[in-house]
């Protein structure tokens, strides 16, 4: 029996932890006000309500699809978790490298592993403790080698698994761990499993994956793929077609069959075997998919992502799998495990995160990457007051029990310094308030490569200068519809390229990145590492002296969290613990204001402005001890 139906009311669906998450993201994305959840009329009206309340956009597909969601889990009851665990990967900050663009070191314009290796002591020196390296498995790379080929080796253009082997062995000689990205949602159609599933259609290989039937040009269903058209590829001249959520050479795996899911596993012990100290899991909550993949909703499709996406982001086979997998393969090496989960919210976080439960250590949630309302790829302003309202529902719902991931770059997403300040005036104070916040918010903060020295996005000229299949595939979709100016603006807004581009060394030809000719655009706008190094005020110096004052106190990482009351465009907190107490206060605005009246004394360790003053100046940040 379904546990909720269109006649539930709205407080019972919220008290549930897929139903709050819900809820929240439909009053986000539609802009509506959250004094609707303290409204008791509001709480009191039934689930069948709910398409009036979001503008008569929803429809009867919509409600289906909710109720799909809400009945999908059975077991939300989370059993209180311990008292907060002391964890290397909690106390630790994590770099994250993309290995293309990193650093090279044979002069053919991409990055390489031993790149990486001659870089440690830099990644040392800056207080790194783990690395995170994208891909570097063999790949045709069709999505920079998030289209796995051989899970067992290394691709060429990074070297060989000797470079590997020395690379893990440096890491770990300078007391650092690494964790590998893993991508099991789908491999490249070049996997040896597909290429058999299509040559022999009576292969085990077949079940492998995805595969339906459909005559005609028609594919199976309506699911849009993440990057752009159907999400499906059609097998040849036949009637066969094979499920892609990504590029048409990203094929999707069937994790309900056993013999897969036991292959994988032996792929990940190979590399726990190696040495390795845990994995980033590729959007691992797209695994499960409803039984026979139905039709997407088009209203849940533009608000969420891709239509479609209401039948996998988050499964109803999701648990099973998750805690299967730690079960054979990640608790025996006590691996540790982040997932990149799109689309999951706190509370089914807090399901697939919580200790209790044996699935995930932590996950990534990209609800702060956009303001409500907007998509990636529209070109806008980012309010970084936003940020103050994302911080405080986490630290306030999340609970001790739970580690939060603290980023805001990524391999995926443009420079978040260039959309909160496109024009780059105030850069420096900028970059310093941001990794104020993200080493002293409650979670483990994750640095992607560059953000320490105030990277921001490139000035592309055209299409020609790009390289992510993302943006090429949208930007020849779009041009159907407008003129190629107008494509590429939108393209660029949300360009993958923007932090792909080479890593800044120093003041030489491409930035010191390579001797060759470099796979992408560089950026050389004085923003390197070379002249940072010795400049005590540069952003490299002060995310040096956070990484230092994050890793010797215990407020900063098991600590409390306080968020105080104060005026919107500041963003005030206090982190505590056995009498050691800091309050940090940050103006989230480009415009000067008074400070907060109940201001604590105390010590002041770290602001980005060299001198006090009696007002908060444009995003300026300060840490004080409080005695």
């Amino acid at each position: 029996m379904n546990r909720f139906t269109l006649t539930s009311k709205i407080r019972d669906v919220y008290n549930s932890p897929v139903g709050r998450d819900v809820i929240d993201k439909l009053i986000l994305q539609l802009g509506l006000s959250e004094k609707l959840l303290k409204n008791p009329l509001a709480m009191n009206m039934k689930l069948g309500t709910l398409s009036a309340r979001v503008g008569g956009n929803a429809d009867e597909g919509f409600n289906d699809a909710i109720l799909g969601l809400l009945n999908s889990e059975q077991n939300d009851c989370l059993k209180e978790p311990p008292d907060t665990e002391r964890k290397w990967w909690k106390e630790s900050l994590f770099y994250q490298i993309y290995p293309r663009s990193f650093y090279d070191t044979d002069g053919d314009g991409i990055g390489d592993i031993p790149g990486i290796t001659a870089k440690l002591d830099y990644l040392k020196e800056l207080g790194v403790d783990a690395l995170w390296l994208s891909p570097i498995y063999d790949s045709p790379q069709d999505d920079n080698g998030y289209d796995i080929r051989d899970y067992r080796a290394i691709d060429p253009v990074f070297g060989t698994m000797e470079d590997f082997d020395n690379l893990l062995a440096g890491v770990h000689e300078r007391g650092m761990r690494l964790i590998m990205d893993l991508v099991i949602n789908h491999t490249s159609d070049e996997h040896e499993w597909f290429k058999q599933a299509v040559s022999d259609p009576e292969s085990k290989y077949r079940d492998y994956y995805h595969f339906r039937k459909s005559e005609g040009e028609e594919p199976p269903n309506n699911w849009k793929s993440f990057f752009s058209g159907q999400a499906w590829k059609k097998i040849g001249d036949s009637d066969d077609w094979a499920l892609c959520l990504f590029s048409k050479k990203q094929m999707d795996l069937n994790w309900d069959n056993p013999e897969m899911r036991r292959d994988v596993y032996e792929i990940i012990r190979w590399w726990l075997e190696k040495g390795v100290d845990g994995f980033r899991l590729d959007v691992i909550n797209l695994i499960s998919k409803t039984d026979g993949l139905p039709n997407g909703n088009d209203f849940i499709g533009k608000m969420m992502g891709p239509r479609g996406i209401e039948h996998y982001f988050y499964g109803p086979k999701l648990h099973d799998y998750l805690q299967e997998m730690r079960s054979e393969v990640f608790e025996p090496f006590d691996a540790f495990t982040v997932g990149e989960m799109p689309g999951i919210g706190p509370e089914t976080g807090k399901l697939l995160t919580s200790p209790t439960r044996r699935e995930l250590d932590m996950f990534f949630s990209f609800d702060h990457l956009e303001l409500p309302g907007k998509a990636k790829f529209e070109d806008y302003i980012y309010d970084a007051a936003f940020l103050k309202t994302y911080y405080t529902r986490w630290m306030r719902n999340y609970g001790n029990a739970y580690q939060s991931s603290l980023f805001y770059d990524n391999h995926d997403n443009p420079r978040m310094l260039s959309k909160i300040d496109p024009d780059g005036k105030y850069r420096d104070k900028l970059a310093m308030l941001l990794g104020a916040i993200q080493f002293t918010m409650r979670g483990t903060p994750f640095l992607y490569q560059g953000q320490e020295l105030g990277a921001v996005n490139t000035a592309f000229s055209n299409i020609d200068e790009m390289r992510d299949i993302e943006s090429l595939n949208l930007y020849n979709e779009l041009i159907e519809k407008m003129s190629e100016a107008e494509a590429f603006k939108i393209v660029l807004s949300g360009a993958r390229d923007h932090a792909r581009v080479p890593v800044q060394w120093d003041g030489s030809k491409h930035s010191g990145f390579t001797t060759g000719e470099p796979w992408i655009k560089t950026l050389s706008d004085g923003y390197d590492a070379e002249s940072q190094a010795v400049d005590e005020n540069s952003i490299l110096s002060f995310y040096k002296q956070l990484a230092q004052l994050r890793k010797n106190s215990e407020a900063l990482i098991y600590g409390e969290v306080e968020i105080l009351r104060t005026k919107e465009q500041i963003f005030a907190y206090t982190r505590k613990s056995k009498g050691e107490e800091y309050y940090i206060e940050c103006n989230l605005s480009p415009n000067a204001c008074s400070r907060p009246s109940k201001r604590p004394s105390g010590k002041l360790l770290l602001s980005n402005y060299p001198e006090q003053s009696k007002t908060m100046r444009e995003f300026e940040v300060c840490i004080i001890e409080i005695e």
